[in-house]
């Protein structure tokens, strides 16, 4: 049986150790995105897939694109009997879905037909769910329309972030892809063709979705920085324009006579207050400073009672 797994990052790095534990390393080929620049210095660095396949001794490749004449090489070398993508972040072209004895399926990080898309575990605690799951899916040429080989549930809760999410979410996917194959290969699955009535869509995060809203209920405010806490963060400004972004918050039942957007409280937390309540606010970053507790962050002093984040 050999497999081809494309990945990129940690999701797929997560999933790949799991299909790893259940399948002899010389039968899983990696196929992950080429190393990307990074940081101040622009160094180049490897996906996190790529770092963990080569952590497992798995052989990596790294095309530039996946049109025929740079990528059909690859893929007569290693032959694959199946083709496993986990968040690669590129369209697999027509030729390449049908080449594999097996074909091609997904680890797609929703409950299919709920959140096809760029983005389903981020909109999914942004848009207030209490669960979400993974689908594994055969894949065609449409976005995520593929028939449904099995599918697994995962709890969202208020607390949640997107990065503890993922984490959760490659766990339960990783396992249920080790069945999904097994059962593909014996020939004991069964295949269920989406509602495309009951699709919804998991659109890419944009700047527009990243900037708070101090006016929104807390509940709505709280999972927004939730659900960008990975990345790529949710963001207010200060009162001399810096970006404050902040990855961890907890909603409060305090309610203050002052305008959305004030800091209400800064003594042992920082508070702020919204149209419902107020927001503490347990992780964060200023521009130009590094990401820190809101502990830590108090005894910087560099916010202040009465300021306004907008």
């Amino acid at each position: 049986m050999k497999i081809m797994y494309m990945g990129t990052p940690l999701f797929a790095a997560k999933v790949l150790e799991i299909l790893r534990s259940e399948f002899p390393k010389d039968e899983i080929t990696v196929v992950t995105k080429v190393d990307t620049p990074k940081g101040r210095a622009y160094k180049l660095s490897p996906s996190e897939t790529k770092l963990c396949a080569l952590d497992l001794g798995l052989e990596v490749y790294q095309p530039e694109n996946l049109k025929e004449e740079n990528f059909c090489e690859i893929l007569k070398k290693t032959s694959p009997d199946i083709i496993i993508v986990a968040a690669y972040g590129k369209i697999l072209p027509e030729y390449v879905l049908n080449i594999a004895k097996y074909g091609a399926i997904n680890v797609h990080g929703s409950l299919l037909p709920e959140y096809r898309g760029a983005a389903p575990v981020n909109r999914a605690i942004m848009d207030g769910k209490d669960k979400t799951g993974v689908t594994i899916m055969y894949m065609e040429k449409g976005l995520d329309t593929g028939d449904m080989l099995s599918k697994a549930e995962v709890e969202i809760t208020d607390t949640m972030t997107a990065t503890e999410l993922f984490d959760a979410l490659a766990d339960v996917g990783g396992k249920l892809l080790v069945k999904t194959v097994k059962d593909i290969v014996n020939g004991t699955y069964s295949r269920v063709k989406q509602d495309d009535e009951k699709a919804t869509y998991a659109e890419k995060i944009t700047s527009d979705d990243q900037k708070i809203d101090w006016s929104k209920p807390k509940f709505e405010i709280v999972r927004k920085i939730h659900g960008l806490s990975s990345e790529p963060g949710a963001f207010t400004k200060t009162n001399d324009g810096k970006i404050l972004r902040i990855f961890r918050a907890e909603m409060s039942n305090d309610i203050f006579d002052a305008p959305c957007g004030e800091i209400v409280l800064f003594k042992k937390k920082i508070q702020v207050a919204c149209c419902d309540g107020s927001i503490i606010l347990k992780e964060l970053q200023l521009e130009g400073s590094k990401r820190m507790s809101g502990a830590d962050f108090i005894n910087g002093r560099k916010l202040a009672l009465g300021d306004m984040l907008n």
